[in-house]
């Protein structure tokens, strides 16, 4: 019933009965008016929308409850619980979820209660897989990894890698995508151990990727491209977890930073220049900038510095920060901005190593503008050894120094 057929079969009926010994008809008519426009504008909107408002509160309160059985079973199981409700809130209002089945199901795997509640903290949406998809995406990871255990060390670092996508299919469809490639069983391990994600990604993106990869192989004159993006991958999986733009920004940038011709890029990207293409491009761009203006305030002359770069262009992982202070150590060692150029890779050590180095290098006299700076790159194991050498001989040079 609407309000106006409220108004006329309730509340004139009740007006008029109220009014009936009422002997004056126009304070009759006035009084049903006024009844009724009381009635209708100051009693029924009020009720109206406070029925509303109670309704809506009540929907909201029942939206943001929590499944209490849920979350005690999780709690139960060791699972940090406001881990969860910071990462994903909507999992403990579910009312059907798969906890003991993912429990189970992972404990016949060989994981421990520990690594599990890890698991759900991390990662709640983990509860909700089917055992049939748990089985199923196993499967396909046991078709790339040799052993459970390897699967459940995974999951335990990362385990948005597995439960992230239900979708095996594309799993499936991105296996064959990269065996294609050429890949092999090695390879795919290697991809899943450390880049996990790359398999959850749509098989379409992957392959958007290694299509560019394949172009640039042919635009920069290669001949065979397959083992160029073969090269590519197995050298730096992370750059499937990049855009194709990103990737294609930071070859341009390569090849008109460093003055590379074609043939020499692709040399470049078949050594080191791999290893550094899965790089953000405003990061490359603002370490290359840095570094080149250090090195040429040091006295090198730009022909220097684009080997520099060219012979070590991991460089460009290095904050600008880092490498500067890498430099001034080495200096201070009275170690050559030349030598630093032609063996680059001696910035690969840390700074507190570099320094522990120079130190015991000192007592022994060691000069570095004679002898070179190799022995800085050396194992530990190797440096200990060379070390005691130079002891040695030191030792034996005072001998016969007293003798004489």
């Amino acid at each position: 019933m609407n309000f106006k057929q409220f108004i006329e079969f309730k509340l004139i009926p009740m007006a008029a009965r109220g009014l009936l010994h009422t002997k004056n008809s126009r304070l009759y008519n006035m009084n049903c008016f006024w009844l009724i426009r009381f009635s209708r504008e100051i009693v029924l909107r009020p009720v109206s929308s406070r029925h509303f408002y109670l309704k809506t509160e009540s929907a909201n309160a029942v939206s943001c409850q929590e499944n209490g059985n849920l979350v005690s079973k999780l709690a139960c199981m060791g699972v940090d619980v406001k881990m969860v409700r910071r990462r994903q809130p909507g999992i403990l209002k579910k009312l059907i979820t798969n906890e003991e089945g993912l429990k189970g199901f992972l404990q016949s795997k060989g994981a421990t209660n520990e690594v599990i509640a890890s698991i759900i903290s991390r990662y709640p949406r983990a509860i909700t897989r089917s055992y049939e998809s748990l089985e199923k995406r196993w499967e396909l990871w046991r078709s790339i990894l040799m052993t459970d255990l390897e699967i459940v060390n995974i999951l335990g670092r990362s385990p948005e890698s597995f439960f992230r996508s239900s979708n095996n299919i594309n799993m499936e469809k991105n296996i064959t995508l990269f065996c294609s490639l050429g890949l092999t069983s090695k390879h795919l391990c290697n991809m899943l151990t450390r880049a996990p994600r790359v398999f959850s990604n749509g098989v379409e993106l992957n392959k958007q990727l290694t299509d560019l990869l394949h172009e640039i192989c042919l635009s920069l004159g290669g001949e065979n491209p397959n083992d160029f993006v073969k090269h590519i991958i197995s050298k730096n999986v992370f750059i499937l977890l990049r855009s194709s733009k990103q990737v294609n920004a930071n070859v341009e940038f390569l090849q008109s930073s460093f003055h590379l011709s074609n043939e020499e890029l692709l040399a470049l990207l078949h050594g080191g220049g791999a290893d550094i293409l899965d790089l953000s491009n405003e990061y490359m761009k603002k370490n290359f900038t840095n570094a080149k203006g250090k090195l040429l305030s040091l006295g090198c002359t730009e022909r220097e510095v684009d080997r520099f770069f060219i012979s070590y262009p991991s460089v460009l992982f290095l904050s600008s920060k880092n490498l500067s202070d890498k430099i001034d150590c080495l200096l201070q060692a009275k170690v050559h901005i030349k030598q630093i150029v032609e063996m680059s890779r001696v910035l690969d050590i840390s700074i507190s190593t570099i320094r522990s180095k120079v130190k015991e290098l000192e007592k022994t006299s060691y000069d570095f503008r004679t002898n070179g700076i190799g022995i800085l790159s050396l194992s530990k194991k190797r440096f200990e050894a060379k070390l005691e050498k130079l002891h040695s001989a030191q030792r034996l040079i005072k001998r016969t120094e007293s003798i004489l």
